[in-house]
């Protein structure tokens, strides 16, 4: 018999209530930016930073929330991000994972088959990010 589950998972202790200002995406905003509004500090930096990283590389590229992760695609999932308690997670899939590994390594990131953590007391690595999205890109193109 499986226990019953009686409380919900906290948050993180980064995320925070949206502003009550905030219209919801309603006013040009994206699903992306609905899920950055319940964040902030230096996660929020971090997670703007890629995005428009991101939106700039591939400004094709549609926006949606996938596994509850802000996702990019381009025919299909591209790269997905998010916010974990002590780094921003990055996830390129296995193969764009495996293409860069030695790189990743060499920068003291730490990695698994699908996912790059991103650590929150360093900048963003911009080129190594570019140069793993514009892998993906070639990689999505349809045949």
């Amino acid at each position: 018999m499986t226990p019953e589950r009686t409380t919900r998972a906290p948050r993180p202790a980064s995320r925070q209530p949206p502003p009550a200002d905030y219209d919801g995406g309603m006013n040009g905003g994206t699903v992306i930016d609905d899920y950055l509004a319940g964040f902030s500090g230096r996660h929020r930096e971090l997670m703007d930073e890629l995005a428009a990283l991101i939106r700039e590389l591939v400004p094709e590229a549609k926006e949606k929330i996938a596994y509850g992760l802000p996702t990019f695609t381009l025919h299909g999932n591209l790269v997905h991000f998010g916010a974990s308690k002590n780094h921003i997670g990055f996830y390129p899939g296995p193969a764009g994972v495996e293409r860069f590994a030695a790189e990743l390594d060499q920068l003291g990131l730490k990695r698994s088959k699908g996912a790059i953590r991103l650590p929150l007391d360093e900048p963003l690595p911009r080129e190594l990010i570019t140069r793993i999205v514009r892998f993906r890109v070639a990689q999505q193109k349809p045949a």
